[in-house]
C-alpha cells in the first residue's frame, strides 16, 4: 500500500500520512468528506460541518491536526487531518448513505467491545480466531 493514498471506494483516494513518533495514521479531512458526502465543494462541507459540531459542543474541531500533504495541483499544502479515532467521529457526524456501512460496522464492534468486558473469554476467542484467518499455526497461537 501507498502511505500517501488509501484506497477507500472505487477510484477515489483518501491521502494518509504514517507518522512513525506516534505510531499513528493521519487522514486528509477533505478527502473523507468529499468521499462521503459526495459533494463537489468538500473543503466548504467540511468547513460548514466543523461550525455545526462546535455548536453541538463537539471537542472534535479542537483536535484537527495539519499536516503537508500532496494536493490536486501537485504542490505540498497543509490540509486538516485527523487520526484513526477521530476519523471514526467524523464519520459518525456524516448523514450519508455511504457513511451508513461504517456506521453500522462501528456500532457492532462497540457491542462486541462491551460483550468482551462482561465476559473477558469472547475476547480470547476472538484473538484466537483473528490468528488463525492470519495463517497463525494452533500450536503457535496457545503457546
Amino acid at each position: 500500500m501507498d502511505n500517501s493514498k488509501l484506497k477507500i471506494f472505487e477510484d477515489k483516494k483518501v491521502r494518509t500520512h504514517w507518522d512513525e513518533a506516534e505510531e499513528k495514521w493521519y487522514f486528509s479531512v477533505v478527502d473523507v468528506c468529499e468521499i462521503l458526502s459526495e459533494t463537489d465543494r468538500p473543503r466548504k462541507y467540511w468547513n460548514d460541518l466543523k461550525l455545526k459540531l462546535k455548536a453541538e459542543g463537539s471537542q472534535l474541531s479542537d483536535k484537527i491536526g495539519q499536516l503537508k500533504m500532496l494536493a490536486p495541483d501537485g504542490k505540498m499544502r497543509m490540509t486538516d487531518v485527523l487520526d484513526t479515532e477521530q476519523l471514526f467521529r467524523l464519520i459518525q457526524s456524516i448523514p450519508s448513505k455511504k457513511a451508513e456501512p461504517f456506521k453500522l460496522w462501528l456500532a457492532q464492534v462497540g457491542s462486541e467491545r462491551l460483550d468482551e468486558m462482561a465476559d473477558p473469554e469472547l475476547a480470547i476467542d476472538r484473538a484466537f480466531e483473528t490468528y488463525l484467518k492470519k495463517g497463525y499455526s494452533e500450536n503457535w497461537i496457545n503457546q
